[in-house]
């Protein structure tokens, strides 16, 4: 094989030549794609300021309000892109681009549908705002107090102090109460009382007791209703209404109707049975113990009188 270093000059100097021609050509088309560009990306940036401002009327979650703006933005550059390319003439590497784009997303769709699906439960979550944080919430029998929101999860402490994570996913698609929103929150006692007890007087008491409570919500009246004739007792269920924000103020509120009730059966002598049998023997109503059992004192006096007759 002969080396011609003249041929292998030409070749290379004619190559250049060609590319040097070819960017003459294309110069005004590169230009231009690089304007397409720059203005892409200056669209970008006010897409991702307005919305920003935008998001922050909707939700809080900055997490998600920055995650929202990074994919606009990264979309509107992505378009950017393919303009240009186009102007370059590159159809081709435009649809390679879109189909390779394509199936990579079906690929990624299918292994990550499920982080996916999270991901999208807590947009929607911080969009809607069925609940903030530090409102106490109970979601697939957990029941406590929000403390983070991200992209993944909602993050739960318990009553007992314990960490919950629960899936965004199963948090949108399951019911959950939101205790915190409304700001109140109803307490019902349930009692029973003995059947030989005042049923109006009953309620009077209960009523009045129940009225005394700090807690209770002023402007709402004490129900009392009875509602069922029991094994032992006629039950009767007695609610009011309580301002609640945390746990303690429908756990205190509760402790102290409790308190008050049963001070007031006992100073009015009404009796709460006990969840077993009762013996009542005189007490309300029962038979008297001495009704019920043979009379001794004059059996014993008939069988003294019967020796000592026979002594006779």
């Amino acid at each position: 094989m002969n080396f011609d270093p003249q041929s292998i000059y030409e070749l290379i100097s004619g190559k250049l030549e060609n590319w040097i021609t070819t960017a003459i050509e294309m110069l005004p088309n590169l230009v231009m794609a690089l304007l397409v560009m720059l203005l892409f990306y200056v669209l970008a940036k006010i897409i991702r300021k307005f919305t920003g401002k935008l998001l922050s009327r909707v939700t809080g979650n900055k997490t998600v309000t920055a995650l929202i703006q990074t994919v606009l933005a990264v979309l509107v550059i992505g378009i950017g892109v393919f303009f240009a390319l186009s102007i370059l003439n590159l159809d081709g590497t435009v649809t390679s681009l879109l189909a390779g784009a394509g199936i990579i997303g079906l690929a990624l769709g299918f292994a990550f549908q499920d982080i996916a699906a999270n991901f999208i439960s807590g947009i929607l979550l911080s969009i809607r705002h069925p609940f903030g944080i530090g409102d106490i919430i109970e979601t697939n029998d957990y029941f406590g107090t929000v403390q983070k929101l991200n992209l993944r999860n909602t993050v739960i402490r318990t009553a007992q102090g314990q960490i919950v994570y629960v899936p965004n996913k199963v948090v949108y698609e399951n019911p959950f109460t939101n205790y915190t929103k409304n700001g109140e929150r109803r307490i019902d006692l349930a009692c029973g009382i003995s059947y030989g007890d005042d049923l109006e007087k009953v309620k009077k008491v209960a009523l009045d007791a129940i009225s005394s409570v700090e807690q209770r919500d002023q402007d709402r009246d004490v129900e009392f209703y009875f509602y069922e004739f029991g094994g032992s007792s006629i039950n009767f269920y007695v609610r009011f209404w309580v301002d609640f924000h945390k746990h303690p103020d429908f756990w205190s509120a509760q402790s102290e109707a409790i308190i008050k009730l049963k001070k007031a059966f006992d100073n009015e002598d009404i009796m709460i049975p006990f969840p077993i049998r009762t013996l009542d023997f005189g007490i309300r109503g029962g038979e008297k113990l001495n009704t019920m059992l043979p009379d001794t004192s004059s059996a014993n006096g008939s069988e003294g009188n019967a020796e000592g007759g026979s002594g006779e």
